[in-house]
């Protein structure tokens, strides 16, 4: 999509602190960071939300939460994260390419937003 933010970061349009990479999944730190650790995580495929994946989404969407928790074991923060997806613009969802973001390193409230 030519428009979409991550699209051009996968393309490399847009510079982003990689932290993780393969033929299907990119992870970057968020550039607006909630967390001492807060880190986006993406399919290179252009999916825009949630609500709108397919049954041959699944393996990716497996992917997204392995590379999310590997990335998160290498900046010591395993076991100690939290994931947020929103889904639509009442949600939250202000790029409209589905991504999670991990965030770690300090103590999370609930409820969240």
């Amino acid at each position: 999509m030519s428009d979409c933010l991550f699209c051009k970061i996968i393309a490399g349009e847009i510079p982003a602190e990689k932290l993780y990479e393969d033929d299907h999944v990119l992870a970057f730190k968020d550039i607006s960071p909630q967390a001492p650790h807060h880190f986006i995580v993406i399919p290179k495929k252009h999916i825009v939300a949630p609500s709108t994946l397919e049954e041959s989404d699944d393996a990716l969407i497996g992917k997204l939460f392995r590379a999310g928790s590997q990335v998160a074991a290498d900046l010591g923060i395993d076991g100690q994260f939290r994931i947020v997806i929103n889904n639509g613009k009442k949600a939250g969802q202000v790029v409209f390419h589905m991504h999670l973001h991990f965030l770690g390193g300090r103590k999370m409230g609930w409820p969240p937003g």
